[in-house]
């Protein structure tokens, strides 16, 4: 029977297989790496990959394909919600710390997921997304563009990144209204330690009114913590780069310790 498509889960089924190759050829899994799918949905993209990597851990909250999954000798389902899911904790049942991600996220909870995964990028050897095209490119963007933000300066502080296959609606089952892309994200081998929560307050309240200089933004959160004299707060959120926003988090957890 087939499966319909629900949309509390934002179930969009990849099923152009011209498609699907150049997106296994993009993420190229070898034998036996241990690799996580999140959201497998109808499988499209499983099966390709647990023929290259010969077995598959996949996560999946639709009961029904995850019934269906369970027939697969090949692959370990979890039935779960990703963003209940230790992925740490998942690496060290597999004993590695080398864990490859790939998925077609759901659109509509796509962010959380990154930043959940975030939170376990130690275990992460690389990810592969399928998302909305436009938000791979505020995960890509660069400084002094409009798609730079708050999603820009968190993820490329952690991760390399870069847009690998564009992809139509009509490669999917319902067409989503929107174009979506493939990204990979590889991280950094020795990215600048910060505290992440400071570090995303400071970047939200940077790019809380975007069109305003910093001195009437993030002018105060600075002075308040005796921090960046030396920062120039006469620009807009979007001119600084990513590396003066850690520093600017850095200079605030040596001020407040207990942050």
């Amino acid at each position: 029977m087939k499966h319909q498509a629900r949309k509390r889960f934002g179930q969009h089924f990849l099923t152009d297989q011209g498609v699907i190759a150049d997106i296994v050829d993009a993420i190229n899994p070898q034998a036996g790496q241990h690799m996580v799918e999140i959201g497998p949905g109808l499988a499209a993209m499983t099966q390709p990959l647990v023929e290259r990597v010969g077995h598959l851990q996949v996560i999946e909250l639709d009961r029904d394909l995850a019934a269906r999954l369970r027939q697969h000798a090949q692959l370990t389902v979890h039935e779960a919600d990703v963003l209940k899911v230790d992925v740490t904790a998942l690496a060290a049942v597999l004993h590695t710390q080398s864990l490859r991600v790939v998925g077609n996220l759901p659109y509509n909870i796509s962010t959380p997921i990154l930043f959940h995964l975030l939170d376990h990028v130690s275990v992460i050897q690389d990810q592969h997304f399928m998302l909305q095209k436009e938000v791979v490119e505020r995960m890509v963007a660069k400084p002094s563009t409009a798609a730079y933000g708050r999603l820009s300066v968190m993820l490329q502080w952690r991760y390399a990144m870069e847009m690998v296959v564009e992809v139509g609606p009509m490669a999917f089952d319902p067409p989503p209204r929107v174009d979506s892309a493939v990204v990979r994200m590889t991280p950094h081998a020795q990215p600048a330690p910060v505290a992440v929560a400071l570090l995303s307050e400071l970047v939200q309240v940077a790019f809380s009114q975007r069109r305003k200089l910093l001195r009437h933004t993030l002018g105060r959160w600075l002075q308040e913590r005796g921090v960046g004299a030396d920062f120039d707060v006469q620009r807009r959120a979007e001119e600084v780069a990513v590396a003066e926003y850690v520093l600017l988090a850095q200079q605030a957890s040596a001020s407040r310790p207990f942050l």
